[in-house]
């Protein structure tokens, strides 16, 4: 009989020690009580945390987002035909991520970051989160570098600077869409990547939206993340946090993002959705009471780094969608307290022609003039309170009939503003051409040209100046300064061309 020494005991135990696999033994399992509208409830996982992974046989994958005593409520990244009651559940100890990466340009995207635009497999360089911390106070500097959107009445008056959220809200069929479009194709050669997030929206709209950024050729440097009105409430849920992830990647390594969020109302009614189903309490319209939370932790990941972490940008344009015009609705008061300003767009101004239909006395941007070149704060001067004055005359007018000099020459004035600010789709200005346009205005330059005329006049006179003043252009895209002897250069290149 053979005797085992001492030595031979302690090397096998520590061999098995050393081999054990840690991993598979302390994934906890549990098993589902209740399954249905895309929600398992799952018993027997006690150490769960909120956000995790995991995945239930047949390979479904859902997340953490109820935490009780005895057991957790999980959302589903798929459909729950293959789940039953007492199907196995496993904890992976992850937290939900999407893959993100260069090759992400031009392409469309799931919310779970799987191509959907039938163009094959993305090679993806890392890993991200999808709810990251925003950065701290530390981690950030001020907003001063203008992002343009190319649309004269935003430039001019509202200024979105790189960092900044921006809010655009307004009716259904208002042109908020077409805002963001434009944004985005107006950051072609000016090393900003995109993301466009659609959320419930009906996949021919993204269609159209895909098409038509492809066609400006804005998709070489465009995300689109889609999660549309036929994908479950969960996928709709964690769309926004997934885009931003996407986002952040860019910001992160030092280069400029912008990134469209269309639109939250349906976020967050797809919270709701969520949220009643996992038997959470109900607030006000039926909201759980975490709604503005919901909204605040993705929109406070805008943001400007500092130089420190790579001076990267993340500049988000949340759309919002009201009930005729309701700006003091829920959702709409509590997104519109979170950003740095809204564009307000109005029915009324819409139906009448003026488009973008933007609203001067109910936008704002809250970071101003810091945010604007110096040849446009110039330029743009006094455009605000020459509108509003125009307005407040005008409702005057109706009642009188004989108009002192003065007053028809400020509505004639107004009237050529709100001209000059029309403006169509897919044709966003370049800055020296919005210069131009608003230091000639200023100056009544378009105020005895027949209305009907004004906006061809405007597009003939642009053209002239690239043509025969490219020096004049060049010095005000490049400068960004708008001096006294440009302006004298301006005036005596608008007299020559009126002359014709």
């Amino acid at each position: 009989m053979s005797v085992i020494s001492a030595d031979d005991i302690i090397s096998i135990i520590k061999n098995e020690i050393e081999n054990y696999d840690w991993d598979n033994e302390a994934k906890e399992t549990g098993e589902v009580i209740w399954v249905g509208d895309g929600i398992a409830i799952v018993y027997g996982i006690d150490h769960a945390m909120y956000g995790e992974i995991v995945v239930f046989d047949g390979g479904v994958k859902g997340m953490v987002q109820n935490i009780r005593r005895n057991e957790i409520g999980c959302i589903l990244f798929g459909h729950d035909e293959s789940i039953r009651e007492g199907c196995k559940v496993i904890r992976t100890g992850k937290r939900a991520g999407i893959p993100v990466g260069d090759a992400f340009k031009g392409r469309v995207v799931n919310a779970l970051g799987e191509p959907i635009d039938g163009k094959g497999d993305i090679t993806s360089t890392e890993y991200r989160a999808i709810e990251e911390p925003a950065p701290a106070i530390i981690d950030r500097q001020p907003v001063d570098t203008p992002l343009e959107t190319g649309i004269l009445s935003i430039d001019s008056m509202f200024p979105i600077g790189r960092g900044q959220r921006e809010l655009i809200i307004g009716d259904r069929q208002t042109g908020k869409t077409s805002i963001a479009e434009d944004t985005i194709i107006n950051q072609k050669g000016k090393g900003v990547v995109c993301v466009y997030v659609a959320i419930g929206q009906k996949a021919s709209t993204v269609a159209r939206v895909v098409n038509n950024l492809e066609k400006h050729g804005a998709m070489e440097y465009t995300i689109v993340l889609a999660s549309m009105a036929s994908d479950s409430s969960s996928l709709q849920y964690i769309a926004p946090y997934a885009g931003t992830a996407l986002a952040e990647y860019f910001m992160y390594k030092g280069q400029d993002a912008l990134i469209v969020y269309d639109d939250l109302s349906k976020h967050a009614v797809a919270y709701r959705a969520i949220s009643l189903l996992l038997e959470r309490s109900p607030g006000r319209e039926a909201y759980p009471g975490d709604v503005f939370y919901l909204h605040s932790r993705l929109l406070e990941r805008a943001s400007r780094l500092s130089e420190k972490l790579g001076g990267g940008s993340l500049t988000a344009l949340p759309i919002i969608e009201t009930q005729a015009g309701d700006l003091s609705a829920y959702i709409p008061t509590n997104v519109i307290s979170i950003t740095d300003g809204q564009i307000f767009l109005e029915s009324h101004l819409f139906f009448s022609g003026m488009r973008p239909a933007v609203s001067v006395g109910l936008s704002v941007s809250r970071v101003g003039g810091a945010a604007q070149t110096s040849a446009m704060k110039k330029a743009s001067g006094s455009i605000r309170i020459d509108l509003a004055q125009y307005r407040e005359m005008e409702v005057f007018t109706q009642f009188a009939s004989d108009l002192d000099d003065i007053t028809k020459q400020q509505l004639k004035h107004g009237h050529a503003l709100l001209e000059l600010l029309k403006q169509p789709l897919g044709k966003p200005l370049q800055l020296n051409q919005q210069v131009i346009t608003l230091h000639l205005a200023n100056k009544g330059y378009f105020d005895d040209v027949e209305l009907k005329s004004v906006k061809k006049f405007q597009n003939d006179l642009l053209a002239w100046f690239d043509l025969h003043h490219a020096d004049i252009c060049e010095a005000i895209q490049t400068g960004g300064q708008l001096t006294d002897e440009l302006k004298k250069q301006i005036d005596e290149a608008a007299e020559a061309f009126k002359q014709q």
